[in-house]
């Protein structure tokens, strides 16, 4: 399943401005231009006046279009896309006007907070000039979105004839099912809702890249890695690097599963070329893998030693439960509860009566205290770790509240996904006793709670590179219409080593099938968040005076590790990212060496069991 969720963007879901941000600034009476006609060099007060209507208006406009959202989210009708739609194009309008307006105060000296203001309202503005393309723009975005939420896949034959999957029945199939035909044909048709989407989905780049150059860069692909305190070239050289670092345990994590996975399923669970078939790696797109866990444990291993999910069935924790589990993590650290609108507002369990987006994510829509969750929770062990990252967004959403509109937001937006997910590494079975979930510590393996934790951790990372390496190429012209497919499994390949089980063609367009596609939401945050995460989690464990292996550290109820990360949130956007980092860790660079620490007993083993089994890490891509 999906662990990363969207910080709720407005503007069509584009990485613009997150109505899951912002405190209202004090009430400024807007104008049609802070400048007079008469005036031809603007002043710095001028500068000053017109961030502060542009605060006041965008605060207001984001609340509302939050709310119109968040009605589309959780109740899809056509209506519903169509209010969504038009709340998208009033904004876009906003934009779209302050983009010619901004442009006048170029050059002008300012003083250092403002100057931050400026920068990072330019790199969040969206711009059509044509206001039948403005329309023409939020109704694909909203129907792009829509079709994804409403997508499902009714086998004709098998134990399932009859009926129609949703995503999250889907997902359950995946985690479960040990049958290669069934799982080959759910998975072509799942993927199967994204051919629908291909022609409004080329057309929707055209008009992002339209937007993006009348701003003045070179496509959205540009705007969007321009977001990093860093320039668009930089930001690629710099995932490259953290991909570079992590590359050799992802090859020696595949090598081994592989290994497993035809010794269960025979020859044909990889290709010649050692590329394992991404319908048998326990979920629908193939991006982690600890529901085949099972499949791959160490043989005479004592194993993990619990069953998370048997754990919270037998102690008949519900829904709500889950969530109050997270909610109380973040309370031992000395976070306050969360308010009480969250539990009457929020969507919890999926609604019998109506189409809903199952996609989690975490919402703040009115920029002070009404957070809201929005999942459709199951009892399983991948939801408890769900809502822990979920509520990470929303404790960090109202640790910033106090920030100007400008600067409420993630220090990048890597860090957003990172918190919760920081928290969850501290599900360990020494917290699971602390929290009453087990009686005791039981005996295990350390090399197997690793190898569970690499098989979503470290299985997700070239996943979660290669989806923004695909749209940047799409966005610039290096991948074609015509090429769409063929480019994207081309990726996979590269990245993941992984190949489609059934043959695909430019019929088909499976990036739609993937909900951060066609909703529009930059992927490559998620892919900083695996990093960042354990370089937050060594952090607050040294914090916490850990003593012992990395991967057995829980700070839970510290509440010194709790302040420290509190003194990061609170600085939202209002310095370059380093320096929240830096805040937090005393380090002003993102690197893996965290992750690889945690990871390094599993590494040794791993390729331990590789050699052993004579085979040679890595597979080869064959020659175009």
């Amino acid at each position: 399943m999906e662990r990363a969720v969207r910080v709720v963007i407005a503007i069509a879901a584009l990485t613009i401005f997150a109505v899951a941000q912002g405190a209202p600034p004090k009430k400024v009476k807007a104008q049609e231009s802070t400048m007079t006609k008469t005036q031809t060099k603007p002043t710095v007060a001028d500068a000053e006046k017109f961030m502060a209507e542009t605060e006041f208006t965008l605060n207001e406009m984001n609340v509302k279009l939050a709310r119109a959202q968040w009605i589309q989210a959780t109740f899809i009708t056509d209506d519903t896309e169509s209010i969504a739609a038009d709340y998208n194009q009033r904004l876009i309008t906003e934009m779209t006007r302050l983009a010619d307006e901004v442009k006048r105060f170029d050059g002008l000296e300012l003083p250092p907070v403002l100057a931050r203001k400026f920068l990072l309202l330019k790199l969040q503005l969206f711009s059509l000039e044509n206001p039948k393309e403005r329309e023409e723009f939020a109704q694909l975005a909203s129907s792009l979105e829509g079709e994804y939420g409403k997508g499902k896949y009714c086998p004709k034959t098998g134990k399932f004839a009859g009926k129609c999957l949703e995503i999250g029945e889907i997902e359950k199939v995946f985690a479960k099912s040990r049958d290669p035909e069934e799982l080959k044909e759910i998975w072509a048709g799942w993927h199967s809702i994204g051919a629908p989407m291909r022609a409004k989905y080329t057309r929707f780049i055209e008009l992002q890249n339209k937007g993006a150059r009348e701003l003045g860069f070179k496509d959205m692909g540009a705007q969007w890695r321009s977001n990093y305190d860093m320039t668009p070239e930089q930001f690629s050289a710099e995932t490259e690097r953290l991909w570079n670092q992590v590359r050799p345990l992802y090859e020696s994590l595949h090598t081994y599963v592989r290994t497993q996975l035809v010794k269960k399923y025979g020859s044909h669970a990889a290709d010649v070329n050692g590329m394992i078939r991404a319908d048998l790696l326990g979920n629908p797109w193939g991006q982690e893998w600890g529901n085949i866990y099972p499949l791959v444990a160490p043989a005479g291993s004592k194993g993990v030693g619990y069953d998370l999910t048997e754990l919270l069935r037998q102690k008949k924790v519900d829904e709500l439960g889950m969530v109050h589990y997270g909610e109380n993590f973040f309370k031992s650290l000395g976070f306050e509860p969360l308010p009480a609108t969250f539990w009457e507002r929020s969507q919890f369990i999926k609604p019998r009566d109506r189409e809903v987006v199952c996609h989690a994510s975490a919402w703040d829509i009115d920029n002070q205290d009404d957070l809201r969750l929005k999942m459709c929770i199951q009892i399983r062990d991948e939801d408890f770790v769900t809502v822990h990252h979920e509520l990470g967004h929303n404790f960090y959403q109202r640790a910033y509240k106090h920030q100007p509109f400008m600067f409420m937001n993630g220090a990048n937006d890597g860090f957003h996904e990172a918190i919760g997910d920081t928290i969850a590494l501290s599900i360990t079975p020494e917290y699971l006793k602390q929290v009453g979930l087990i009686d005791k510590v039981p005996e295990s393996d350390d090399t197997a709670l690793l190898l569970r934790q690499a098989m979503d951790k470290v299985a997700f990372l070239p996943f979660g590179l290669m989806i923004d390496q695909w749209r940047w190429k799409v966005f610039d012209g290096e991948i074609k219409p015509a090429d769409y497919n063929a480019a994207w499994w081309s990726l996979r390949a590269k990245y993941q080593g992984v190949v489609p089980p059934v043959a695909r063609t430019e019929a088909d367009f499976d990036p739609g099938a993937k909900y951060h596609v066609p909703g529009n939401v930059p992927y490559t945050r998620y892919f900083l968040a695996r990093i960042l995460q354990f370089q937050f989690y060594r952090a607050m464990c040294r914090e916490a005076g850990q003593i012992g292996p990395l991967h057995r550290c829980s700070f839970y109820d510290n509440k010194a590790a709790g302040a420290k990360l509190n003194a990061m949130l609170q600085l939202g956007m209002s310095k370059p990212w380093p320096e929240a980092l830096k805040t937090l860790t005393g380090e002003e660079r993102m690197d893996a060496g965290a992750m690889m620490e945690y990871f390094a007993p599993l590494k040794k083993w791993l390729d331990e069991q590789n050699a052993a089994a004579g085979v040679k890490s890595g597979w080869t891509v064959p020659a175009k």
